[in-house]
């Protein structure tokens, strides 16, 4: 398995990673139409995540979204494995932060932050260039990779320029560390691992189990939550921006922190549904029976 890991590394992912821009461009549409057209990779999925999420939308609204969406996976695909050998000063040229002033106040009065989004755009060149821009030091968790080869690369290329990469499953000693002002990236449109252990509401138009962690250590710490958001300016180029923060978490009622990242991720994606990652699984799991949830 090793030997494999390293030819398909370092004979094909690397090599690609080297190419320039047009040429990887080139290489997406080429996948695009082996992806979509070909194989219709994870196509069941895809389109009934669309309609169910759009019900009121038209069949070929959703064939449109649909193939929006693997025409952006496919960009997305040859970005992250640029991420590998892109250098700091492209990654600032493609990856810009519109008002670094609404996360650096928190850092100027002494409060490290937790900064929430969705798999939305280009998440993996946010996670290249977001240390850099922000006086915070920036902290992400993320769920490691059964095959050690790829997770440690991943870690590699997230944070080469300055991100922390942190285990989720040792998220409360990083929360416990006080190690400085950090801003902790979680990502919220994963699907729980266990059903009851998230909060339950509703999601583009279905019932849908959400990650608690980012309002359970933010009101634990104190840690004020702000929404981050991602824009597509065009092809390889994007924006990202803060745009809401839940300044005193410990204030707000139980599940309000939860909806409110939640509602304004939805937003983003109902006015561009193609930038979202539909291909993989987020309704697995079932509300359990006899489910109560406090209501503050």
């Amino acid at each position: 398995m090793r030997i494999l890991n390293l030819l398909f590394f370092y004979g094909l992912l690397l090599p690609i990673s080297y190419l320039p821009y047009p040429v990887l461009y080139l290489l997406s549409d080429g996948l695009y139409v082996l992806m979509y057209k070909v194989v219709g990779y994870r196509k069941q999925v895809v389109f009934q995540n669309i309609v169910n999420s759009f019900p009121e939308r038209l069949p070929a609204e959703h064939e449109q979204i649909a193939q929006g969406f693997y025409r952006h996976f496919c960009d997305l695909m040859v970005e992250s494995i640029k991420v590998f050998t892109i250098s700091e000063q492209e990654v600032k040229q493609r990856m810009k932060l519109l008002n670094p002033e609404f996360c650096d106040r928190f850092h100027d009065s002494g409060q490290s932050v937790i900064i929430a989004g969705g798999h939305y755009n280009n998440w993996e060149l946010f996670a290249v260039a977001i240390d850099s821009e922000i006086k915070h030091k920036a902290v992400a968790l993320y769920r490691t990779l059964k095959n050690e080869f790829f997770d440690a690369k991943m870690r590699a290329s997230r944070s080469q320029y300055g991100l922390r990469m942190v285990s989720t499953k040792v998220a409360k000693q990083e929360f416990e560390s006080g190690e400085g002002l950090r801003a902790i990236i979680f990502g919220i449109d994963q699907w729980p691992s266990k059903s009851h252990n998230c909060y339950w509401g509703t999601f583009l138009n279905q019932d849908t189990a959400m990650i608690f962690g980012a309002e359970k250590y933010a009101k634990e710490f104190n840690f004020p939550v702000l929404y981050l958001r991602i824009n597509k300016v065009k092809r390889g180029y994007y924006t990202y921006e803060f745009i809401e923060a839940m300044e005193e978490p410990q204030k707000t009622g139980y599940g309000e922190i939860t909806r409110r990242i939640n509602h304004l991720l939805e937003l983003d994606i109902i006015a561009k549904p193609e930038y979202w990652l539909w291909s993989h699984k987020r309704w697995k799991h079932k509300r359990p029976e006899n489910l109560v949830q406090p209501v503050n």
